[in-house]
């Protein structure tokens, strides 16, 4: 049985839609019935993903505030009004904390928390003058737990959480705001890093669900808390990881040998 996500006749902006979740997003969205301002930073990517699913392209650096503004103007004149928002754009790097130059510090957060708060606040007027609707910010599993190499990535991911819940306060009962946090997905930039074998092996030997995950199940979450069937949840912040988290770095690896060897024991 289909389940039925209640996104028809909805107006979406989904930001950093050119490629990997932002375009699984996009696609799942408009699969579902909504119309899409497909908006990237990159011109040809957000044409070409508007185009696959009929959608409308709008190129803008959600870094950049005045533009953002224009840009979700523009989407409301061409989608007909704006009822539903992902802000989903983001960038990372791997870099040891202490080398991480100034330049470096402030692209991050602009793009991956500022780039966030820029999009809720263009969104908001917008929303209510629509009559209310539902923001989905995406963040990640590196905004709850930390990550080596990670410290402004991580740190940018985390206030996005906090920035969720403040707005969530905030902006009931017109509006919901939630917010999804995945782990280790299947796209584009983590491709070099999920072809070797043995490194995805060690990865997903630690995953409860032995996996990674694929962008299509993001945007499923995501459409979900966007949608009427999650219509008393705001403020929530969903993990999406095939359960990553979970286990423990002082205990998992001894006691999974001894619950093996006692399975081993018990068996005919």
């Amino acid at each position: 049985m289909r389940v039925v996500t209640s996104l028809l006749g909805r107006r979406a902006v989904v930001t950093g839609a050119g490629a990997g979740i932002g375009r699984a997003i996009a696609e799942y969205f408009a699969a579902e019935g909504a119309r899409v301002a497909v908006l990237d930073i990159d011109p040809a990517s957000a044409s070409e993903v508007a185009q696959g699913i009929g959608g409308v392209a709008i190129v803008a650096d959600v870094a950049d505030p005045a533009a953002l503004d224009v840009a979700f103007a523009e989407a409301a004149g061409e989608l007909g009004g704006l009822d539903t928002v992902c802000n989903n754009a983001g960038i990372g790097a791997v870099t040891a904390l202490h080398r991480v130059t100034d330049d470096d510090w402030a692209r991050l957060i602009a793009v991956n928390l500022t780039g966030v708060f820029n999009g809720i606040r263009a969104a908001v007027p917008l929303l209510r003058e629509a009559g209310g609707g539902a923001i989905v910010n995406v963040s990640s599993l590196s905004g709850l737990r930390p990550t080596r190499g990670e410290g402004p990535y991580s740190a940018a991911k985390a206030g996005v959480i906090a920035l969720t819940s403040s707005a969530a306060l905030e902006y009931g009962p017109e509006i919901r705001v939630n917010c999804v946090s995945p782990g280790i997905i299947a796209t584009p930039l983590t491709a070099g890093l999920l072809r070797d074998d043995a490194v995805r092996e060690r990865i997903e030997r630690r995953i409860p669900l032995r996996r990674a995950g694929s962008a299509d199940e993001v945007a499923r979450a995501v459409g979900w808390l966007a949608s009427d069937l999650a219509s008393y949840v705001t403020g929530a912040n969903l993990v999406v990881d095939g359960g990553s988290a979970l286990p423990s770095a002082q205990t998992d690896d001894l006691l999974a040998r001894y619950v093996e060897a006692a399975e081993r024991r018990s068996s005919p």
